[in-house]
């Protein structure tokens, strides 16, 4: 029977019948924790499990520290020591990212943890950010990852397949998170519900792994279960090269049924913005400008990548951040972030009034810098601005390109071309 993406490599992890709304049991090639979940995990493999068969297998399981690295509160700060004492036990030391690695499904694709085909799981809702090198990731709760841990294998449901086609070239001053906040500007945060995206067309074919990266990481504000993406020889190339081990790239028969068919043209699709207090609350820049901010946030699964602060370093490049604004910069890695020092990019963000940061989620996660105070309005390249996420202020978000133009003004303003 001709199936989509999904269905292919869950077909590839299972031997029960793959169909829409079928419950599979799916081998899982890699397991993983973070620190926001990582001790509940480990507390629940040591009350219902025995100490000699906790794990099955160590070389797939791993720990990714990246909420709030390094602990700045009591908590994080036990909850992560408990995660990191149990992985030091069962786990090769490799198989823990401690609180300099940076964002861990970011830190999977680098260390060709992940690879087309394969199947991940962990305590990341944004973990299905592997659509975009063609890898099933799927973020859940702390019980069912400390069942994998143990097993190897989880339950899951088939989702139906939808498949949305970009046509058009986008505005010269637009980039993948325009390109995306435009998808959600059409079909809403409930568009994708409970499915899973296939993502076709020019315009994606031409996006490198940032990019995917981008495009991928916002499926769940869509209400997706993942995004795919078919890996172009880029992406199969950098994926060979950081895993040394051979996988599939999965295409969709041309015959499989998809629930519903979207063809989007984007032909000079202007920059967009999500207003508070929805990531879906979307518009151009230009219906926006003028709104006075306070702080910039370049960071997250969203926007973290080295091709995402080099347009906003060509932008910062001999000016200065507006002096009511607070800009900060947090790389998506470690790898990310030696990238900046030797391109020389970290000077440039400092000689503009930037604060750099270690490589972690950012403000995402409450606690790390990119927090927000009552009647502060923050512009961010996240993913998600729901109230009270990132602090009691406003959050806008927009691409690297428009945050970067605003932080010099001081209001939002639309990007030139770079």
């Amino acid at each position: 029977m001709s199936k989509t993406i999904i269905e292919k490599i869950l077909a590839d992890h299972t031997s029960d019948n793959v169909a829409p709304s079928q419950i599979i049991w799916l081998n899982i090639d890699v397991r993983s924790a973070r620190d926001f979940g990582g001790a509940n995990v480990v507390k629940n493999l040591e009350e219902h499990y025995p100490k000699e068969s906790k794990i099955a297998d160590p070389e797939k399981t791993f720990f990714t520290f990246d909420c709030v690295v390094p602990a700045n509160n009591l908590g994080y700060a036990e909850n992560q020591q408990i995660a990191r004492m149990f992985a030091r036990k069962y786990l090769n030391r490799k198989n823990l990212y401690d609180v300099d690695a940076g964002i861990g499904s970011h830190v999977m694709i680098e260390k060709g943890i992940a690879t087309p085909n394969s199947t991940v799981v962990g305590t990341d809702s944004h973990l299905n950010i592997l659509g975009a090198i063609g890898a099933f990731g799927q973020g859940m709760g702390d019980q069912d990852i400390a069942f994998t841990f143990k097993t190897g294998k989880t339950w899951f449901e088939v989702p139906e397949s939808m498949k949305i086609t970009i046509t058009g070239e986008p505005a010269p001053n637009s980039y993948a998170k325009d390109i995306t906040l435009g998808i959600l500007e059409q079909i809403g945060s409930k568009g994708a519900l409970g499915r899973s995206i296939e993502f076709y067309g020019s315009t994606i074919d031409s996006l490198k792994l940032a990019g995917r990266i981008t495009l991928a990481s916002m499926v769940t504000e869509m209400g997706g279960i993942i995004g795919l993406i078919v890996p172009n020889n880029e992406v199969i190339n950098y994926c060979r090269e950081r895993g040394n081990k051979e996988f599939k790239v999965q295409n969709a028969d041309a015959d499989c049924e998809y629930s519903q068919k979207l063809t989007l043209d984007f032909s000079d699709l202007e920059p967009r913005i999500a207003l508070p207090p929805s990531p879906s609350n979307v518009k151009p820049v230009s219906e926006v400008t003028g709104v006075k901010i306070d702080s910039v946030v370049i960071a997250s699964c969203t926007n973290g990548r080295y091709e995402d602060f080099e347009i906003v370093a060509k932008i910062l490049r001999g000016k200065k951040i507006h002096r009511d604004v607070m800009m900060k910069i947090v790389p998506a890695t470690q790898e990310v972030y030696g990238q900046l020092l030797e391109a020389g990019l970290i000077k440039i963000f400092y000689e503009a009034g930037a604060i750099i940061s270690n490589p972690g989620c950012g403000g995402c996660a409450s606690g790390q810098i990119g927090m927000t105070g009552a009647g502060e309005v923050q512009i961010s390249t996240g993913n998600r601005n729901f109230a009270g996420k990132q602090g009691k202020g406003d959050t806008y978000l927009t691409s690297p390109a428009t945050a970067a133009a605003s932080a010099i003004k001081g209001e939002i303003v639309v990007p030139g071309v770079i």
